[in-house]
């Protein structure tokens, strides 16, 4: 493979794919692709621009970053995002009496520079003050499915709009540990083990401040002891990037992190600090022989803020949408492992789902027919009792008239022997004033 400095084209030879054409699986991708070489240039291109392309485009984009920050109520969850951004974000007071857990996610739009920030705090208001342990860490979960469920429906949307999209996924997770100096709780061992295939978890010290520095360094030890043992995988910094694999390599070894947050400042020689003032001294926390603060800024934001989101996108989602997908019938193998497209697998859902819709359809009209039977059976048999009953009503209607019309013979008969008894009855009278009135007169003569 040559190149030729006058006519800019590349040649091939006979040897690597006939005539002047490029050999089979030949790839301009790269080194790492078979059959490419490396070639000098003799003049400026121009493609050493790109990485100064991105930055202008992310710049004129912005960027997003979403944290989530779990931990019991009064533990510094708000104090530390004030001072990590170092802004007052609107906050809201919550009691320890919350009957169920809240998710409170708040956006903001921060500036630094030329660079723009849109930032999404998400808190977690009642964790932990629930009886039911259950129903503390089942609302994150939740939580955190639905915005991969919602940016994973605007990836299958036919009319996409990803370039102006929110995006509304978990990228950290700060979870405040309690410093007992003891040992983690079962509720935060069983939380983290939930969402560690799910959000890249930071765990952290909070009010590191309350424990002196021989407890707080078992404290650490026993902590990761304890994540190792109940295979809880929390997030490390990554080591593939040689410019800042020493810094993170050491870092990864200060997990987890113990943190002070303030946004009060207090007068510490000739300048004023980030601290908190104490009857016995102060505690700066920009100071890092008192905490781990800007341990934790620097490794959050200032150098694996991208790797954060990376991984958020390829790895934690990848994984909700691989699941998802396969739930949904999607393969990308047949049985025979060999490729299938997306327009086969929608025809054999299709078929599948017409398959199965006529076998409900089938089954709902021998439903409907049985049914229609059983109606049927039901109607006749009430319509034989009621036959029945109207015979038997008919009855007693035929008993109760030839009944009533005897009683009207009868009375017939008597009403006909007492008008002859009362004909006879005024004959006699009649009779008995005819002679009464015949003695009058012979007695008058």
């Amino acid at each position: 493979l040559s190149l030729d400095n006058d006519r800019r084209t590349i040649h091939y030879p006979l040897h690597m794919g006939g005539r002047g054409g490029p050999s089979q699986g030949y790839s301009a991708g790269g080194p790492h692709y078979k059959g490419v070489r490396p070639l000098s240039l003799a003049g400026h291109v121009g493609f050493d621009s790109l990485p100064d392309q991105l930055v202008n485009k992310s710049i004129c984009q912005g960027f997003c970053f979403n944290i989530l920050c779990i931990g019991e109520t009064g533990i510094g969850k708000s104090t530390l995002m004030d001072t990590l951004f170092n802004t007052n974000f609107e906050n809201f007071e919550s009691s320890h009496f919350e009957p169920q857990v809240k998710l409170r996610a708040q956006t903001y739009d921060l500036h630094e520079s030329n660079v723009r920030l849109r930032l999404t705090v998400v808190n977690t208001v009642g964790f932990g003050d629930q009886m039911n342990k259950q129903e503390s860490y089942q609302p994150v979960v939740d939580y955190i499915d639905r915005q991969f469920e919602s940016f994973l429906q605007e990836e299958l949307k036919i009319k996409r709009s990803l370039h102006n999209y929110h995006d509304s996924r978990v990228h950290a997770c700060l979870y405040f540990i309690s410093p007992s100096g003891h040992s983690l709780k079962s509720l935060d061992l069983v939380t983290m083990k939930k969402l560690d295939s799910k959000v890249n978890i930071i765990p952290v010290i909070a009010k590191a401040d309350t424990i002196s520095k021989s407890e707080l360094h078992k404290f650490k030890i026993k902590i990761m002891s304890e994540l190792v043992s109940n295979g809880v995988q929390i997030y490390q910094f990554p080591l593939d990037d040689e410019t800042v694999a020493k810094v993170n390599t050491a870092m990864n070894g200060h997990l987890p992190f113990a943190v002070v947050g303030s946004t009060e400042e207090v007068s510490v020689g000739n300048k004023m600090v980030k601290a908190r003032q104490y009857p016995w001294g102060v505690v700066q926390v920009e100071n890092e022989s008192h905490c781990d603060f800007v341990k934790l800024r620097e490794m959050l934001i200032c150098i694996n803020m991208e790797d954060l989101r990376e991984q958020t996108h390829t790895h934690h989602y990848e994984l909700y949408r691989r699941c998802k997908l396969e739930e949904m019938g999607f393969q990308d193998t047949d049985p025979e492992c060999k490729p299938v497209s997306l327009q086969q697998t929608y025809e054999a859902k299709r078929q599948e789902f017409l398959v199965e819709l006529q076998k409900r359809e089938d089954e709902m009209r021998q439903m409907f027919v049985q049914r229609v039977k059983l109606k049927e059976s039901e109607l006749k048999e009430d319509e034989r009792e009621l036959q029945s009953r109207f015979e038997q009503l008919k009855r007693l209607h035929a008993d109760e008239k030839s009944a009533l019309e005897e009683k009207k013979r009868l009375l017939d008969e008597d009403q006909s022997s007492f008008g002859k008894r009362r004909a006879a009855a005024q004959l006699l009278q009649a009779q008995s004033l005819t002679a009464n009135g015949k003695k009058d007169k012979d007695r008058k003569k």
